[in-house]
């Protein structure tokens, strides 16, 4: 009786111990999920951030007049859509590039990145003082970025309703509903999982300090 009550008392603290380091290795990986699902709830949040928003609203607004509400009856129509298409998609490679920083005075500057760094808008030469240069240059990463936004940007306005009646009528309705979603669904998908660090022109002021975009 006796060994069977020692034995019984054996598996019994064998089962605490197991159970307790069961709860250790919980705790210790708890706060790394919790960190990931910051990381993507961030990065969802901020989407309307990283996606070329007030470009497409800007798009949306001119299309009407420039395609006389897709009609196009002049060649002229066609070839001013066309500038303003080009327009559009080079202000969002532009965008994608910008950044700012903080100059000796801790005011906010504003500038584009470039190889060798960052090039401030209106702020002389001897007050362009970075404290990490290196960390504004323009990397393969920012390219990316710049065309994740170009080809969301391109897939709204090709299937928007007036370019499609100005340039190419005959396309099937049901490719004009399904590829903007798709192409949106993708787009949005890598800017949560690879997100820009850039603080451009457009970022709000609140998220300057934002953990996930914080160089490192």
């Amino acid at each position: 009786m006796d060994d069977e009550k020692d034995t019984c008392r054996i598996l019994l603290e064998a089962a605490v111990a197991a159970a307790a380091d069961g709860d250790d290795d919980d705790g210790a990986d708890e706060p790394n999920i919790i960190y990931v699902l910051n990381l993507v709830l961030s990065g969802t949040a901020r989407l309307n951030v990283l996606l070329p928003t007030a470009t497409i609203l800007a798009f949306a607004i001119f299309a009407p007049l420039l395609t006389d509400d897709g009609r196009c009856p002049l060649q002229i129509h066609r070839c001013l859509t066309a500038a303003f298409l080009a327009l559009c998609a080079a202000s969002c490679v532009f965008f994608s590039l910008t950044d700012s920083f903080r100059g000796p005075s801790g005011r906010l500057h504003y500038g584009v990145a470039t190889p060798r760094g960052i090039w401030a808008f209106g702020v002389q030469r001897r007050r362009r003082k970075v404290e990490d240069p290196t960390a504004y240059r323009l990397r393969w990463w920012d390219l990316f970025h710049a065309v994740l936004s170009v080809v969301a940007f391109g897939t709204f306005a090709a299937v928007h309703y007036d370019v499609v009646g100005c340039y190419y009528p005959w396309m099937p309705r049901k490719l004009i509903n399904t590829l903007p979603l798709v192409v949106g669904f993708v787009v949005s998908l890598l800017f949560v999982l690879f997100p820009s660090k850039r603080r451009g022109i457009g970022y709000p002021f609140l998220l300057q300090s934002d953990a996930v975009y914080l160089r490192h």
